[in-house]
């Protein structure tokens, strides 16, 4: 695969999708529209020629949706779809006892591990935005995750996620963790150190969303929408030769409008914590996790979008600013001509007399002038 980032922890996350087939223009078989609210959220497309496949993946839903004039039966598109969700389970999924990414967490410390190209690929752009950011992602906080109640450990365990884990065992668990221990260069058989446990939550699914895509279009199909819970990749156009059609935010946070984008190639990510806090000893606390700190973050971003050429980076980096707050994020976003918005709980005025509205960075507005 050539080289082409929002977090959902709860006990049916990494299942294997269910599939069903429908037109734009009506619906066969069962609904498997998500609920709630989407981040980036698909248009509906009025052309009847543009089919869609549907299903559950990864504890969320993903749809597919690709131009199709002459009406080609998609039972090929359905199983490639699946294969490829099935390999990055197989691999990634710290949900699967048997899954690759669970074997290297349990293994001894000293044990080498062999890795496949794809888990190399996400590793190896989890560990360089680790750098870049200052550890606002790394990609070995699994113990820490599963402490605050949100990984697979703690949902076997039937720990709730409302219970603020004692400062102690916080502490240990990042004296375990750091990006740092992983002494490893792409290429190489990966060590575990001992005690380390990866987690590729901010990262997997946009992957996900990337192969997909690039699997559909070696397989011929020239234009298309994939989408992984508001994690999207979008290439070529709607027959009529316009953009795809994709809503980012309004609808989550209060004072602000919609905005739509048109999507002709590239990926779309928000990471976000509107629908996914809890609350506990009468505070709100994010499923968002700094890995600096140990503590979910306590800023007011409700949601943060990300575009980039491919989904794997939008992922991630949706999280690294998620992480960063809004105006450290704002700045890395700068620093880096990263294109995102990012929406906070309430819409603040940023200047006397200014409108309220979400923070823009300069590439967004160069991309989509908005």
């Amino acid at each position: 695969m050539s080289q082409a980032p929002r977090i959902r922890y709860a006990a049916d996350i990494w299942k294997l999708p269910r599939v069903a087939v429908e037109t734009a223009a009506g619906t066969a078989g069962a609904d498997f529209s998500a609920g709630g609210w989407r981040p980036a959220a698909m248009q509906l497309q009025q052309d009847s020629s543009i089919h869609r496949l549907a299903g559950h993946t990864m504890g969320t839903a993903w749809s597919l949706r690709l131009p199709n004039p002459g009406y080609l039966p998609l039972d090929g598109v359905q199983a490639l779809v699946q294969a490829v969700l099935d390999e990055v389970i197989a691999q990634m999924s710290n949900w699967e006892p048997d899954s690759l990414i669970t074997r290297y967490n349990r293994a001894a410390a000293g044990t080498y591990l062999d890795l496949p190209p794809e888990f190399t690929q996400v590793l190896q752009a989890a560990l360089n935005w680790a750098r870049k950011s200052g550890a606002a992602l790394d990609p070995t906080m699994g113990a820490l995750v599963s402490l605050w109640g949100f990984g697979p450990a703690a949902q076997a365990e039937q720990r709730p996620a409302a219970i603020k884990p004692q400062a102690a065992a916080i502490a240990a668990a990042m004296a375990q963790a750091g990006h740092a221990r992983l002494n490893w260069l792409p290429g190489q058989a990966l060590l575990q150190p001992g005690g380390v446990e990866l987690d590729f939550c901010g990262i997997a699914k946009g992957f996900a969303v990337d192969w997909v895509a690039q699997r559909l279009q070696q397989a011929g199909w020239a234009s298309g929408l994939f989408e992984i819970g508001g994690e999207l990749r979008g290439w070529g156009s709607k027959p009529d030769g316009t953009p795809w059609q994709v809503q980012i935010g309004g609808q989550a946070t209060r004072g602000y409008a919609p905005l739509v984008v048109g999507l002709r190639t590239g990926a779309l990510a928000t990471s976000g914590d509107y629908w996914h806090h809890f609350k506990a000893d009468g505070r709100r606390y994010s499923h968002t996790l700094d890995p600096r700190t140990g503590y979910p973050v306590a800023h007011d971003l409700a949601s943060v979008t990300v575009f980039h050429s491919e989904c794997m980076h939008a992922d991630a980096l949706a999280t690294v600013l998620t992480v960063l707050g809004p105006e450290e994020g704002l700045a890395f976003a700068e620093q880096h001509a990263i294109a995102a918005v990012l929406h906070a709980h309430a819409a603040p005025k940023r200047n006397a007399g200014a409108a309220a509205g979400p923070l823009i960075s300069s590439a967004w507005r160069a991309c989509f002038g908005s």
